[in-house]
């Protein structure tokens, strides 16, 4: 069994993209980990499986998985590098277009110069849909860990998302911290542990520790999370650009119900063929 697959990356969050609405493959957690291995496969943080449209509104629909085997509700970053190759495949119409996703549909639109712009849905910051445990001190929860108390802000952006707001990014213990607040009791599927550091009200610097792939280069709905968390909290404006290791994403929200909007570039690196 031969199966062609394409190495995507959004900011450096990179994938291996394969699409299963023509080829048949079993996709299981083992393999996954196999073709993840940066040392014995193709390396990459996720998986995304593309398959056939779950209703005659979309293009098509997709699976998200961790490079440790687990399977995620949300990817910003992979949902821009699915546009991409849906276009590179010329099957976009202009305008916007719907995928199907774990956490419901998506709405894309491919721009010019590789930059895709996703509707990412209403942040949702109610502690039972995120879901969390943890009890509100005017917006943020206290936590206490290895002695030390950190406050910080949750959302869920088809995702659970926990931010702290640290003061220098460059410093910030990521690794260690980001590992202990991913697996907190209080959130009973993990959750991906934001670091944001607020430039001024236009600006975050940003790095994302991603439940089941540790950091990333970059982290779309982790941007997204951290901007709407920081936007409800009055400490940015409603357009911010993020920066991350891996780049700039530009985010925007409006506030309430409204969706969160993030715009960045995706890239398609080649493709290959494995057995």
């Amino acid at each position: 069994m031969t199966i062609s697959f394409h190495k995507m990356h959004g900011l450096g969050n990179d994938f291996v993209v394969l699409d299963l609405r023509q080829q048949v493959f079993p996709i299981d957690s083992k393999t996954v980990i196999q073709i993840a291995d940066r040392n014995t496969g193709i390396g990459c943080d996720q998986v995304l499986v593309l398959r056939q449209p779950q209703s005659k509104h979309q293009l098509a629909s997709f699976e998200i998985w961790n490079s440790n085997g687990s399977q995620a509700e949300q990817c910003g970053n992979g949902v821009r590098c699915l546009g991409l190759y849906l276009k590179k495949c010329n099957e976009t119409p202009d305008g916007d277009f719907l995928l199907g996703g774990p956490a419901g549909e998506v709405k894309i639109q491919c721009l010019d110069g590789g930059q895709v712009k996703v509707n990412m849905g209403a942040p949702i910051f109610d502690n039972d849909q995120i879901p969390s445990s943890l009890q509100s001190d005017n917006g943020w929860f206290p936590i206490e860990i290895e002695q030390n108390e950190y406050l910080i802000g949750t959302v869920s952006m088809g995702n659970p998302h926990a931010l702290v707001v640290v003061n220098d990014i460059k410093t910030a213990d990521i690794s260690h911290l980001g590992a202990i607040i991913s697996q907190l009791a209080a959130f009973p599927e993990g959750c991906n542990a934001g670091f944001a550091e607020i430039v001024d009200q236009n600006n975050i610097l940003l790095r994302v520790y991603e439940r089941g792939s540790a950091e990333t280069l970059a982290c779309g709905s982790g941007a997204c999370a951290a901007m709407s968390i920081l936007r409800k909290a009055n400490l940015v404006s409603d357009t911010v650009n993020v920066t991350q290791s891996g780049g700039d994403l530009i985010i925007s929200w409006n506030g309430g119900e409204k969706p969160v909007m993030m715009t960045g570039p995706a890239t398609h690196v080649f493709e290959g063929i494995f057995t």
